[in-house]
């Protein structure tokens, strides 16, 4: 297996809730771990209960929490590290925006898998608390999901292995090396 760069990078995974983000952030941290990089996985659950517990779900929260994880993203990869994010992250805007601030050192990664396969998995069960009438403002079923229009990788969760969608994200991050 060829080892990833050595410069920090972010790579960035967003899709709709249960799409399969944080089992591939974990999965492709686990790699970089053991290929010697030094890695952060910032899952947005996580991150979202620690850095912003403040926020909701409005338009202008989810920007916010974005923008907070991007700038925490940043300064970690500007100095070496190999950031794993796993974020909903709906609107392409923000992306951009986190894009942006990385200078280069982004890797946008679309976890592609349809409504209907995310809302059958439900690891959360946030799409029956939505069918219920619990939950409003669910990404991607009464609120939107604006998918990346150019990442540098496509997953689809929902037609490959966990170790397919790993091996495309890895030979994503390799083909960064010098």
């Amino acid at each position: 297996m060829t080892p990833p760069p050595a410069a920090g990078l972010t790579v960035w995974l967003t899709g709709l809730p249960s799409s399969g983000k944080t089992t591939l952030a974990h999965g492709i941290g686990e790699r970089l771990r053991a290929a010697g990089r030094r890695v952060e996985v910032l899952d947005g659950d996580v991150v979202r209960a620690r850095l912003a517990p403040e926020l909701g779900f409005s338009r202008r929260d989810r920007a916010e929490n974005v923008r907070r994880v991007g700038y925490v993203a940043h300064l970690l990869s500007r100095n070496g590290v190999t950031v794993v994010c796993a974020l909903v992250s709906p609107y392409r805007d923000e992306r951009h925006e986190v894009r942006a601030l990385h200078d280069g050192r982004f890797l946008e990664v679309h976890v592609a898998a349809p409504l209907d396969v995310c809302a059958q998995r439900d690891v959360k069960g946030l799409y029956a608390r939505q069918r219920s009438g619990e939950l409003r403002g669910l990404t991607g079923v009464d609120d939107p999901y604006e998918a990346p229009e150019a990442p540098e990788v496509v997953v689809p969760t929902h037609r490959q292995t966990v170790e397919q969608s790993l091996d495309a994200i890895w030979e994503a991050i390799v083909s960064r090396s010098p």
